[in-house]
């Protein structure tokens, strides 16, 4: 059902945790499952320099925040902001279609924090 790549990150997810004194956090949750994710940032430079997950959820709600911590790791907050949910799954080697709402949530999780630091961004520069 799964690939490999989805086992690993399931079993051995990267970059657990909160990002202390984040700049920006996003959390989303998907109702019908009961999913939810938190991602927080740090930015220098205008990328993304930290990024750590929380998640509770299934395996592939785990893998997918996982993953999507790894590819947005030093993108500017333009390149992270369109990481699509396609990008995501293609990044495990597949998704099953049921599953498929987990990346759609890693994806609006980590532009929630990016929007989180642009907003506060916006505020410290008045």
């Amino acid at each position: 059902m799964y690939s490999p790549k989805v086992m690993e990150h399931f079993n051995n997810p990267r970059n657990v945790g909160v990002v202390e004194n984040a700049d920006g956090v996003g959390e989303v949750g998907n109702p019908v499952c009961g999913d939810v994710m938190k991602i927080s940032i740090r930015v220098a430079e205008d990328r993304i320099a930290d990024i750590r997950f929380q998640t509770l959820g299934c395996g592939a709600a785990i893998a997918t925040s996982s993953i999507i911590t790894e590819m947005a790791r030093g993108m500017s907050l333009e390149e992270a902001a369109g990481i699509t949910k396609k990008d995501i799954a293609d990044a495990l080697d597949g998704l099953p279609p049921q599953k498929m709402h987990c990346s759609v949530l890693a994806a609006d999780g980590l532009r929630a924090a990016i929007e989180d630091y642009r907003k506060r961004d916006s505020r410290l520069r008045v």
